[in-house]
């Protein structure tokens, strides 16, 4: 299982060259979990800059992973990895999501470099 960080989901709806290298991860959509704050944060940023028809577009999309919502577990356990870690709230709660469904977190934010469970590819 593996939690795509936002910023992968945009470098990927983008066609990056890096978005390219993630193209496995969406790929097999039978093993992604979407955190509600990734959606959020992708829907958001998809409003801003793209289409409202691109932007549902989009969203679509990461309805074929698993949607997990944000619970009282992963809220707390969030709290506990923000302390840890010294991570924002945001970023606390998509690296708990993924912890707490025993996924990997894919991502290019330097924040996560170097966490138990995480894929860090740095951007160049």
């Amino acid at each position: 299982m593996v939690v795509a960080d936002t910023c992968v989901w945009v470098e990927w709806v983008t066609g990056t060259a890096l978005g390219k290298r993630f193209t496995r991860v969406f790929a097999d959509a039978d093993n992604l979990i979407v955190p509600t704050l990734v959606l959020h944060e992708l829907y958001k940023w998809c409003l801003r800059e793209l289409t409202e028809e691109q932007a549902e577009t989009v969203v679509a999309g990461t309805r074929l992973g698993r949607v997990i919502p944000l619970t009282e577990p992963i809220a707390l356990h969030a709290a506990q990895l923000a302390r840890t870690h010294r991570l924002a709230t945001a970023d606390a709660i998509v690296y708990a999501t993924a912890d707490l469904s025993n996924a990997r977190l894919i991502t290019i934010d330097r924040h996560f470099k170097g966490l138990s469970g995480v894929e860090y590819t740095p951007k160049a």
